[in-house]
């Protein structure tokens, strides 16, 4: 669900504190794009917000949820709204929990 391996060699590249920085950024704007996303905004909104969340969960190591992003990206993109948003929710409030957990125990290390 998490590649910590991408997470502690962001934490090596920019620093903790810079990191923790990032991560709230990164949170605070995926949960306002997770709880406006909606099929009925059209293929291209979809499309494009799917982007965003996708290229933000990739550089933050949520792999799980970068994955369903791509393939609702791709979706989206051939002009479908067929998406199933609700696993990606899920998905999403999921990926926060293990790696709240998970930045717990590093940073306790």
């Amino acid at each position: 669900m998490i590649e910590w391996a991408r997470v502690n060699e962001l934490r090596s590249e920019i620093g903790v504190e810079d990191f923790a920085e990032v991560a709230a950024m990164f949170l605070d704007e995926a949960n306002e794009v997770v709880r406006q996303i909606s099929a009925d905004s059209g293929a291209k909104a979809l499309e494009a917000d799917l982007h965003f969340l996708k290229g933000a969960a990739l550089n933050l190591g949520f792999s799980a949820l970068a994955s369903l992003c791509q393939d609702g990206e791709r979706r989206a993109g051939s002009g479908t709204t067929d998406v199933d948003l609700h696993q990606i929710k899920q998905c999403y409030t999921a990926s926060k929990l293990v790696f709240a957990t998970g930045l717990g125990q590093l940073d306790a290390a």
